[in-house]
């Protein structure tokens, strides 16, 4: 599934070919996705302009001139392609199943742009999809009305982990994907987010907050890793797994950054380690992590605390 560097470069990619321009016609080639399509979907879209095109955490954010948004999501193996006046063609963010590529049966929805552009969803799986809502009431809309900061935001600092993971005993990873605290982390960021920060997967989450509130030491380095690893992964196009792509054709490139992702078994490329990668299962999820950086820890004071928080793994999911 696209994480949110890989939604981002979407985002890129779609905005010069949407934003400022009229959508002339909408072909909706069935009547759902994940969901079905809201009532008048088409006709609510038609003869709109696109003002703007934003991310929020891994959903793409339409708004349009009627005080409409349309909100967009790509599931796990939606995909857009772009049709420019020329003919030319380009695939703003790619994350699909290999053999999938090119098959039209796939195309669900098709916006006819008055710029002469088409921008086409296609999706294999169809989990993801799109709804209209009204733009004043976008925070509090069943998308968004539970959802976390945003992790690139400023306000992620060491102190708003700290307020958020208080007195919280389930594993570090587990609240680091927990959508309604921190928007927008998946499990490939969060792993090397980790590991750059030299935590330990299954720290409980309360040992990054002081006695006082306060983040510790450690909940301020985490946050400084989650927004590096973000943004470095930004700016490299996203990690190409099942061959995503970005806008230009090519590839996404952070994948060759990745420190301890699907690594199993390689060498640490902390400098100086000297250890290896392994992998376990939390929630029905690999964790990639480097035990020598990365060693144990626990709550202080607290045994109680490390064995709820093995517990709520196996809770999880």
């Amino acid at each position: 599934m696209p994480e949110l560097p890989e939604v981002e470069t979407v985002r890129r990619g779609l905005a010069p070919a949407m934003v400022g321009a009229r959508v002339s016609r909408v072909t909706l080639r069935r009547a759902d996705l994940r969901f079905p399509f809201p009532d008048r979907f088409a006709a609510r879209l038609e003869g709109r302009t696109v003002t703007d095109l934003a991310r929020r955490a891994k959903y793409l954010v339409a708004g349009l001139d009627s005080g409409e948004s349309l909100i967009m999501h790509l599931g796990m193996s939606g995909r857009f392609d772009v049709t420019l006046p020329d003919g030319s063609n380009l695939s703003p963010g790619d994350f699909y199943l290999e053999g999938a590529l090119g098959n039209a049966k796939h195309d669900h929805v098709v916006f006819a742009m008055g710029s002469g552009a088409t921008v086409t969803y296609n999706d294999v799986r169809r989990f993801g999809f799109m709804d209209l809502v009204a733009t004043e009431g976008l925070a509090t809309c069943r998308h968004f009305a539970s959802m976390g900061i945003e992790p690139l935001d400023e306000g992620l600092d060491g102190d708003a982990i700290a307020r958020l993971f208080r007195h919280r005993i389930a594993p570090l990873k587990a609240a680091l994907l927990d959508q309604r605290l921190i928007a927008g982390l998946g499990n490939i960021y969060v792993c090397e987010a980790l590991h750059r920060a030299r935590l330990h997967p299954e720290t409980p989450a309360g040992a990054l907050a002081a006695a006082d509130g306060r983040g510790t030491p450690q909940a301020h380095r985490l946050a400084q890793e989650i927004r590096s690893v973000l943004a470095e992964a930004v700016e490299a196009g996203g990690s190409t797994l099942r061959d995503y792509a970005h806008t230009d054709g090519g590839s996404g490139r952070f994948q060759h950054a990745f420190r301890v992702y699907d690594r199993t078994g390689e060498p640490c490329r902390a400098p100086g380690c000297g250890g290896s990668v392994a992998r376990m299962v939390q929630a029905g999820r690999s964790t990639f992590y480097c035990a020598v950086c990365q060693p144990p820890a626990k709550a202080p004071g607290a045994k109680a605390a490390g064995a709820a928080g093995r517990h709520f793994r196996h809770k999880a999911g």
